[in-house]
């Protein structure tokens, strides 16, 4: 049976007002491309969504991932909605398009991507996840805990088709190497990594050999763009997005959408320097306006059948989520009344890319050693 290719690329190409939303006209613009690469041929199906101030475009096709042609789709569709963004002065308009040019694949351009390549069961569950005003290591805990921690997912327990564990493939985004790590055999190792979420970040998740799955297709992965990697200083936050496969012989849908529940502190938020709680929200609701924030996640349901899309289910739309929020609410009063100070605002390593440094130059010559 052929493989299908499901592609979720993102990007800020400006926002409506400041770094709330995305304006209606950008996503018409969109799928106005979108429908014409269906009638060509370049893909079988997509959604336009939006979180926050990011466009989300999830693609499906037969084409394999980084493929070039579906890479310069994406690409032109952020360009001609950048120039939507400009007649209409959005604010930031292709604030995620670092490059001038297409160079055959939209990874380290700017906007994030992720893809998941697979060949398709009887009945295929997936969920696209879409965060906005954090970073890509902010799906570490929920990655985990849906594939790795039996006290979320009751199926590590009970189901023998995913008793063995996962294997999970690890980026350290710093020194751009990676790592695979068998859990639970590895756990305590792995979280030694994974804990340091700004620059150790879950990448993909594959089932075991011997399972119910093929081991080399991946059942989960998730986007590891950081922009100031790419443009050299700040310029918005990474905004990740991830991909999960689910049920028969993986986390079955609750399962995946459980980790939810506790809403999570993550990096990002305004100008990308505080910590923050992640708040699981209806896309209606994925607004990121108090402090521009604070963080939003939404969740996206399908079925997928034959490369094409059934669905969505807006799966946060629910008030078996209202006590996350509400909690969410709550922390995030509590780190706003830090003000400047830590641990709301980041520590100064993680400072290094934004606007501070260059309010400390300007004191840089009136210190004095002391003896």
């Amino acid at each position: 049976m052929a493989k299908v290719t499901i592609s979720l690329i993102k990007a800020d190409v400006g926002g409506f007002p400041g770094h709330a939303t995305v304006h209606p006209q950008l996503c018409e613009k969109a799928e106005e491309m979108l429908s014409e690469a269906v009638k060509t041929g370049i893909v079988a199906d997509f959604r336009v969504m939006a979180c926050g101030d990011d466009l989300e475009l999830l693609m499906g096709h037969a084409k394999g991932e980084n493929d070039p042609e579906v890479h310069e789709l994406a690409w032109k569709i952020f360009t001609a909605c950048t120039d939507v963004a400009k007649v209409l002065k959005l604010y930031g308009a292709g604030q995620d398009m670092l490059k001038d040019s297409f160079s055959g694949n939209i990874r380290g351009m700017g906007p994030g991507a992720t893809e998941l390549e697979f060949t398709e069961r009887t009945g295929e569950p997936l969920i696209a996840f879409m965060m906005d005003k954090t970073e890509p290591g902010a799906f570490n805990l929920p990655i985990f805990k849906m594939f790795a921690d039996p006290f979320n997912t009751a199926g590590l327990v009970i189901d023998p088709t995913m008793h063995s564990g996962f294997k999970f493939e690890i980026w350290d985004i710093q020194d751009h190497v990676r790592v695979f790590m068998d859990c639970p055999a590895e756990m305590y190792d792995m979280l030694a990594l994974i804990g340091a979420k700004s620059r150790y970040v879950i990448k993909r998740v594959y089932p075991k050999e011997g399972g119910k799955l093929p081991s080399e297709e991946p059942v989960a992965a998730v986007s590891t763009e950081k922009l100031y990697e790419i443009a050299g200083e700040y310029v918005g936050k990474d905004d990740p997005v991830a991909l999960v496969r689910s049920q028969s012989g993986l986390p079955a849908l609750g399962e995946v959408l459980e980790p939810w529940t506790f809403p999570h502190l993550v990096s990002g938020w305004m100008r990308g320097s505080h910590n923050g709680p992640v708040m699981p929200v209806a896309f209606e609701n994925a607004n990121c306006t108090r402090f521009d924030g604070p963080p939003r996640a939404v969740a996206a349901g399908f079925q997928i059948a034959n490369g094409k899309f059934v669905g969505p289910v807006d799966l946060f739309n629910d008030p078996a989520y209202d006590a996350a929020r509400d909690e969410a609410n709550v922390i995030a009063n509590y780190m706003r009344r830090h003000g400047p100070f830590e641990p709301h605002r980041l520590p100064l390593k993680d400072m290094e890319y934004t606007t501070l440094p260059r309010v400390l130059r300007r004191l840089e010559d009136r210190f004095e050693r002391v003896e």
